[in-house]
């Protein structure tokens, strides 16, 4: 049964989600032509935007003004857009379903799923650029190029060229080397969705990027989770993927019971790096028992 607590949690989350989404629907550029239909349809109305969730809630700690918030919340959920895009075409994962619609490369192409990425991250650089994400242009340049460093090689798009060629290797991937992939492909957005609001805030953001490093990698421990004991109708996308190619995962290699206690046990340490915010962090925590109790 949801206590208290978790409904407060879930409110916050909606809340945060609503404020995003009505800002991405102002910023993205109106639906004229198939590459700025598939931008919106791929960001709008899609997922549980929790990267934008850390981003207003570290930033809230440290008393920035949602209007600057909100906008590097976009940013990001942009950049995740893109990933998304990108990881659904047939040369990458092969996924025909995103959260429970055609991938973008389904509903239109090929070529209008890369260019309608390659928009969304182009995009996400712009929302940062412009004044009204921070009057003082060395901030905006800092989340700017902190973005760039999640994102590239030594990042997401590093993490993904990991996962891929672990695909094809003799091989599988060791525990560490499967931990050191995802802290790229999956934590590094997370630690600049909390770095982002200490930086808008003009603090440090030492703590909070050791809570989105544990709490980046309990999310991904919970993906592989899905992918052996959800149905494709719940998470919204293929599942058994993993398994059915042979690849080396956190439950192939520290079983099932060992991936759920490994999760628990990153939440733990997630929750305790925020000990300096006291109760003004609650929502924080929570966020971090959130990844490992979803169903998708």
């Amino acid at each position: 049964m949801a206590t208290a607590q978790d409904l407060v949690f879930h409110a916050q989350l909606s809340q945060a989600a609503t404020r995003v989404e009505e800002a991405l629907d102002t910023l993205l550029p109106k639906p004229d032509g198939a590459v700025a239909e598939a931008m919106r349809y791929a960001t709008l109305q899609g997922g549980k935007r929790l990267r934008a969730f850390l981003v207003l809630e570290t930033a809230g700690l440290f008393r920035v003004p949602v209007v600057q918030s909100v906008r590097a919340a976009a940013a990001v959920e942009c950049v995740h857009a893109y990933s998304l895009i990108h990881d659904d075409l047939p040369a990458m994962d092969d996924d025909d379903m995103r959260r429970g619609r055609p991938t973008v490369h389904k509903k239109w192409d090929d070529a209008t799923a890369i260019l309608a990425g390659d928009a969304l991250q182009a995009f996400a650089f712009e929302i940062l650029g412009g004044p009204q994400t921070a009057p003082d242009a060395n901030i905006r340049i800092r989340l700017a190029v902190k973005l760039a460093q999640a994102a590239g090689v030594a990042g997401m798009v590093g993490g993904q060229a990991l996962d891929i060629a672990a695909e094809n290797a003799r091989t599988p991937l060791t525990l560490e080397k499967i931990t050191e992939l995802q802290a790229m492909k999956t934590g590094a957005l997370f630690r600049w969705s909390v770095e982002a609001g200490a930086i808008l805030g003009k603090s440090d953001a030492t703590n909070l990027v050791s809570y989105a490093d544990a709490l980046g990698l309990a999310f991904q421990i919970q993906d592989d989770i899905l992918d052996v004991t959800a149905s494709p109708e719940a998470t919204g996308k293929a599942t058994g993927k993993d398994a059915a190619a042979g690849k080396a995962t956190f439950v192939s290699l520290l079983g099932l019971e060992g991936a759920q206690k490994k999760a628990r046990d990153l939440v733990s340490t997630a929750c305790d790096t925020l000990s300096p915010y006291g109760s003004a962090a609650d929502s924080l925590r929570k966020a971090a028992e959130f990844v490992i109790g979803r169903e998708s």
